[in-house]
Order: structure tokens, then C-alpha cells, then sequence
């Protein structure tokens, strides 16, 4: 498929044309981070939020093929790592990895107006979002914490409920569009969280950029010494860039592992032959994407 497409073209959609806005399938509701990451991602092409409450069903809708164009999936985080169960949908669906975007993330406690800290006694949000503010909220022992599916779904819940007593951590657009006060800004721990995003596309829509220089792959080696390091030996002698490597369990068959791994080219030789001088050396080869590394937002 290198004779696709360049960015362009992707942000024409796959219609080719760029007056319709791109239906962009996001985990969460509107306001959500992934809508930051993708309004960052596609920049000035018009784009029409189409929300999923998991993961999972996020690619049930992708693969569907009938409600959105393209999608973005948060795949790592700074402080909180791998979305493990994220790599194994990858590994488990046909979708492509077009792009990546990279979203600095800024947690807002925020709430009804006219209200205020001390009225506050239960915060909602997702657990990671709750994770990375615990320090905050150790200043207020009287509230309690409640894990929700979404940060802006928690703020939606709260203004569409009227919840006097309720706050909800989510971004300043989740405040803006839910009519939320905000009553505390940047309470995260800290301030270097960075969440990575995959952009996502069916195989009959995928483009690889001519100016591709980021892969994304998963595959398995024999369960012998020095397996795996003959396969990061040759990437090495092609002069490629390891960005990631990460290793999950292969259920049913104990001790052996796959690896997902991300590397950027950087020599002379192209992603291409690297890909096919570990081939004989894998198993289970699989080639989730190739594309050009992504830009660094800040909010």
C-alpha cells in the first residue's frame, strides 16, 4: 500500500473529499481526552465525534465499517504504562495503525456552579485519571473517590443529574461543554503525563505515508536462549531506533511470550528490508502499522 497516500489525503478522509467532517470513533464521551487527541491529530479537517463506552467496542464499531471513518486509541501512558488489553485488541483485529499522537494530560477537579471544595464530598472518574491525583486529594480526606468509565462521562453524569456534593476529574473542554465549574487546574501528581494515541483505520482505507518512518509489529520467538536476541541483534545492525518493546503472556502455551514492539528508522535501510531480515526469525510476524511518528501536544 506505499503507494497511498500522504497526509493529505488522510486528513481528505477516505471519501478523498474534505468538506464532510471525518467520523472519528473515540473510548469515552465527548470532551473526552481522546477528543483533544484527535482534534490536535487532525488539526483543521472538520471532524464528528463518535463516542464508545470500552475499548472493545470501539473496534466492534471500526470493523463494523458503517458509523466511523477512523479512530484513535490510547495505547500508553507515562505514568501508568501499557494498555496491555489495548495491545491485544490490536493484536486480535484487522485495523491498521496509520498515526500516533502524543497528549500531555491535564486533570481538572470541577463541579456544578457555585460550588465549592468544601462542598464536595465524592469525586468521579476513570481510575487512571483518579490514580494520577491521589496526592491531591490526600488534602481532603472528607472526599471519597468512585471509579467511573470516563472522565468526561463523569462530568456529563453530574451536570445532567444537577449532582449538588459531586465533582468529576476531567479536561477544561469537558468543563466547557458541560456547563462545569472548574475548582481546581492541573491537580495531577505529575506534571510530565503524556498519553500516547494510535490512529487506526480499516485495511481497505490504511495509507503509508511516503514519509513514513515509525513501525508498530508484534510476533513470537522459539522459547530457547538468545531467541529474542538475535531478532533485536539484526534490527541493530539495520539501524533501527527501538522505541518500545513489551512482552505478554501467549495463553495456552506457558512461558512463551509475544512482543510488541515500535522502532523508527534511521538508517540508510528501509523499514521494509529490517521487517522481512527478522522474518525467518519470528513467529507470528504481524505488522500493525507503518507511519510517521507522531508530534507532542500540549494542553
Amino acid at each position: 500500500m506505499d503507494t497511498l497516500s500522504t497526509e493529505s489525503q488522510l486528513l481528505a478522509g477516505p471519501s478523498g473529499a474534505n468538506s464532510e467532517p471525518l467520523r472519528v470513533c473515540i473510548q469515552g464521551g465527548p470532551g473526552a481526552f481522546h477528543e483533544i487527541a484527535a482534534r490536535q491529530y487532525f488539526g483543521r479537517r472538520p471532524v464528528a465525534i463518535v463516542p464508545a463506552l470500552t475499548f472493545e467496542a470501539l473496534v466492534t464499531v471500526m470493523e463494523a465499517g458503517q458509523d466511523a471513518d477512523i479512530a484513535l486509541m490510547a495505547i500508553e501512558n507515562t505514568l501508568a504504562g501499557s494498555l496491555m488489553s489495548n495491545y491485544q485488541l490490536l493484536n486480535n483485529t484487522n485495523l491498521v495503525v496509520v498515526g500516533e499522537v502524543y497528549l500531555r494530560i491535564v486533570q481538572n477537579l470541577m463541579a456544578l456552579p457555585g460550588q465549592t471544595i468544601g462542598d464536595i464530598t465524592e469525586v468521579y472518574s476513570h481510575p487512571i485519571a483518579i490514580a494520577q491525583c491521589r496526592d491531591f486529594f490526600r488534602r481532603y480526606p472528607h472526599i471519597r473517590l468512585i471509579e467511573a468509565e470516563d472522565t468526561a462521562l463523569s462530568a456529563q453524569m453530574i451536570s445532567d443529574q444537577g449532582r449538588a456534593g459531586a465533582g468529576a476529574i476531567a479536561s477544561t473542554l469537558a468543563a466547557e461543554m458541560y456547563d462545569m465549574n472548574l475548582l481546581a487546574e492541573s491537580i495531577e501528581t505529575n506534571k510530565f503525563n503524556y498519553t500516547r494515541f494510535l490512529v487506526l483505520q480499516r485495511p481497505q482505507d490504511a495509507v503509508i505515508p511516503d514519509d513514513a518512518d515509525k513501525v508498530s509489529l508484534s510476533f513470537a520467538v522459539d522459547h530457547e536462549v538468545g531467541s529474542l536476541y538475535k531478532v533485536l541483534a539484526v534490527l541493530a545492525a539495520y539501524q533501527v531506533n527501538l522505541t518500545k518493546i513489551q512482552s505478554a503472556p501467549i495463553i495456552g502455551r506457558p512461558w512463551e511470550y509475544l512482543f510488541f514492539v515500535d522502532f523508527i528508522s534511521e538508517g540508510k535501510m528501509s523499514a521494509q528490508q529490517a521487517l522481512e531480515a527478522i522474518r525467518p526469525l519470528t513467529h507470528s510476524l504481524k505488522i500493525f502499522g507503518r507511519y510517521k511518528k507522531g508530534e507532542h501536544y500540549e494542553l
